[in-house]
């Protein structure tokens, strides 16, 4: 019988760009596999090599997940909708503390919420959150909560401001670019609300400190954009008993939840490892749309309001997942997984790990570093190219970005392309990979090298370093 499978924006370079596909499936398993036979790239980012589907995948029939059915033997109906969803992170007693007149006037419109009053105002100003990033998420959530009266703040960021912070991050303005985040940040804030008490940790969230930082808060709120830290800030909240807003955001989409292991699962739960390296794209190589990381922040800032309220229903044990193309929202029910090595029966994590080790950046597992002889300067390619002696320079990046800016006389083949246009290749031509920054390009010399390209290397800091170092006129985008 036809089902219809959800495919999310980060697979669907693999599906010819179709939010979804409809195919025949019995069973979860048999439905995947149809669409793996369909789509053949899909297969590699779903499925390992024993056949089963990865850790950093999870699946749902409806809004349950498989893994609470009966896997990918789970029988399915007509009508019935698969999820593909990877990894792209109270009481009422009496508090003190007293509100000013002039409080009382800024947060009139709380106190006469009868949810909030004068007693959740007080609350308020009693919490302690800590953002851990102020990039796209950490802005309007970091903005909102000093606008909502939260009493202390900790900011954890060690970035400059970058003209293309500009297009989401909007707790900065122009004037902001080149000045490290947190002053930037800590001077918008306390425009907002001078009473705001804000700590600055302008340093790396590491397992050396990271303990240290988070136990002098709350609530955590989980603004990260990359993996180690991620799972580092989990573990850390695991460890010290605390909440931890998560929001995630690609392209257009976004996830959010409250991973909270004392009354629901953690981040390990719904992924228990996380992808290779390189597989699952950042929002610096394949893009986020401007509004969305505001759209997912407010979600977060909401449940940090609820939290210290005690009032609703937190997102925990739920995910919200967020289409802004389709504007649609979707819930997807959460286990907490007995198996889990941090919050399960049988714990087994029990103090922080090397994380970079673990998300397999910088080991073995990451094999983006090239050997030097694979690799080709800006200024030398230039120089070359300036003696006639140009090689044939291979363009990996996609269209649209091929449409910004591109080098001389280059030849676009997108990454996700080559192994079906390889034959527009010769294998005895001198040839120069580059990309945006070099990732890309390092992926497609190793390709290529493996298809018996001999003659290939890949151009260090791609077309970011042309502009910087050769070329000024060219965009940075």
């Amino acid at each position: 019988m036809p089902v219809k499978v959800i495919i999310p924006t980060a697979l669907r370079q693999y599906t010819g760009n179709q939010g979804s596909v409809t195919l025949p499936g019995r069973t979860v398993g048999e439905a995947l596999s149809n669409l793996s036979g369909e789509f053949s790239d899909i297969k590699k980012h779903l499925f390992g090599e024993d056949g089963k589907v990865r850790n950093f995948v999870n699946v749902y029939v409806n809004d349950d997940d498989i893994r609470y059915l009966q896997q990918n033997e789970t029988e399915l109906k007509e009508g019935d909708v698969i999820t593909i969803v990877p990894s792209v992170a109270g009481g009422s007693e009496d508090v003190d503390g007293e509100l000013s007149r002039a409080e009382i006037e800024r947060y009139s419109r709380h106190l006469i919420m009868p949810e909030v009053a004068l007693a959740g105002q007080k609350k308020l100003k009693k919490a302690k959150v800590l953002l851990v990033g102020m990039g796209g998420l950490g802005s309007p959530t970091a903005m909102y909560l000093a606008a909502a009266g939260v009493g202390r703040l900790g900011i954890v960021d060690f970035d400059v401001v970058e003209y293309t912070n500009l297009q989401r991050q909007i707790i900065y303005s122009i004037d902001d670019v080149g000045r490290p985040k947190l002053q930037a940040a800590g001077d918008r804030l306390k425009g907002i609300n001078p009473d705001l008490e804000i700590d600055f940790y302008e340093e790396r969230l590491t397992s050396e400190n990271a303990l240290d930082i988070l136990a002098k808060y709350d609530i955590i709120i989980d603004g990260t954009d990359n993996f180690p830290t991620r799972y580092l800030v989990n573990d850390a909240c695991v460890l010290l008993g605390k909440p931890n807003i998560y929001g995630s955001i690609f392209r257009f989409e976004g996830q959010a939840s409250v991973f909270y292991a004392k009354e629901g699962p953690c981040y390990r739960c719904l992924y228990p490892e996380p992808p290779p390296p390189g597989l699952v794209p950042s929002c610096a190589e394949g893009g986020v749309l401007g509004i969305l990381p505001g759209n997912i922040g407010l979600i977060q800032a909401t449940e940090a309001v609820k939290l210290i309220l005690g009032k609703g229903v937190p997102l925990i044990g739920r995910l919200l997942l967020f289409d802004a193309l389709a504007m649609e929202y979707r819930e997807l029910k959460l286990r907490k997984d007995p198996n889990c090595p941090i919050c399960g029966d049988r714990q087994t994590i029990t103090a922080l790990i090397d994380y970079e080790q673990f998300c397999g950046i910088g080991t073995e597992a990451d094999r983006l570093v090239l050997e030097p002889e694979n690799e080709i300067s800006v200024t030398e390619l230039h120089e070359r190219i300036l003696a006639s002696q140009a090689p044939v320079v291979l363009d990996v990046r996609e269209p649209h970005e091929f449409e910004i800016c591109r080098l001389p006389d280059s030849k676009l083949i997108p990454l996700g392309e080559l192994s079906t246009r390889v034959h527009e290749l010769e294998r005895e031509w001198d040839i120069v990979v580059f990309c945006r920054s070099g990732m890309r390009g390092a992926q497609a010399v190793k390709f290529l090298q493996e298809a018996g390209f001999e003659k290939i290397k890949n151009l260090k800091g791609g077309i970011l370093a042309w502009s910087d170092e050769v070329d000024p006129s060219v965009p940075k985008y």
